[in-house]
């Protein structure tokens, strides 16, 4: 691990100690320098993101795919980078903790293991096997010698769980204590829900996601109730792909060219990356 990574790591630990910050959600290296250019202190790959980049659903893309777009992004910009990286692209606890290992080697500040099996018959692993998966990431992270951030995520509200609050709660307690630097239960909207997560889990994080189906949450709500840091998922990329489908249906169903005008300039992007090459 070079002096950069290094630096990347604890620049991550530190953001993740006090106060609450957004860490946004690039899906291609061009998205990663216009969010560093904006200001923001570390940045997350979304594995939705950058499936629909690729004409492909979450999920689908392969383990290789998903660290050869991770390195891309990481070689974008200096801040430090956490890894959407699924469920580990494996079951067994061990092929985790090597998988994990090749996602270290990407420069990563930080990485997430959910406990989503990505099918409907069970949606979640068995809580016993999720935290032998979860601890077998944290012991590839101390093994390697990096302290990359490790968050460990709970999909019950994402799964449809009966009782996902009640499911989150007593998981996310469970992988703070396995090892979790960090830990996540995207879906979750109700402030007094998201306030007893903060309670349950601290001293560790809490990591919230703010979609569209949360979006009247505001960064001073969130860290009020004590959420460490906010991500957006795969929110930016939808926003996106909404701007995108809107004026392409304007023109194949209307003919008309309106909605272009309202787009980024050429010049602004053209002068961004061609300054970002140097």
């Amino acid at each position: 691990m070079n002096a950069i990574h290094q630096s990347a790591i604890a620049a991550f630990q530190k953001l993740h100690a006090t106060g609450c910050f957004v860490l946004p959600n690039p899906w291609d290296a061009g998205t990663a320098i216009y969010l560093e250019r904006l200001g923001f202190k570390a940045l997350a790959t979304t594995s939705a993101g950058y499936a629909f980049s690729c004409g492909k659903s979450d999920g689908a893309i392969s383990r290789d795919e998903m660290l050869a777009h991770i390195r891309k992004v990481v070689a974008a910009t200096p801040l430090p980078v956490n890894a959407d990286f699924l469920g580990g692209f494996a079951e067994a606890p061990e092929e985790v903790a090597a998988n994990v290992a090749l996602c270290i080697a990407t420069g990563v500040a930080g990485l997430s293991i959910e406990d989503s099996t990505g099918t409907d018959h069970p949606p979640l692993y068995d809580e016993k096997l999720a935290l032998a998966r979860l601890r077998a990431a944290r012991r590839a992270i101390d093994e390697s010698g990096s302290s990359v951030v490790l968050t460990g995520r709970c999909e019950a509200f994402l799964v449809g769980s009966p009782e996902p609050f009640r499911t989150s709660l007593a998981r996310l307690v469970s992988y703070a204590e396995a090892g979790a630097d960090c830990v996540y239960a995207p879906g979750v909207a109700d402030p007094a829900e998201i306030a007893k997560l903060v309670e349950a889990v601290a001293p560790k994080p809490l990591n919230v996601l703010v979609s569209g189906f949360n979006s009247q949450l505001s960064l001073a709500t969130l860290a009020e109730l004590g959420v460490r840091r906010i991500s957006v998922g795969s929110g930016l990329a939808l926003t996106a792909w909404g701007a995108f489908a809107h004026a392409a249906r304007d023109i194949a169903l209307n003919g008309r060219f309106e909605t272009l005008a309202g787009a980024t300039s050429f010049a602004e992007l053209n002068q961004l990356f061609e300054s970002s090459s140097k």
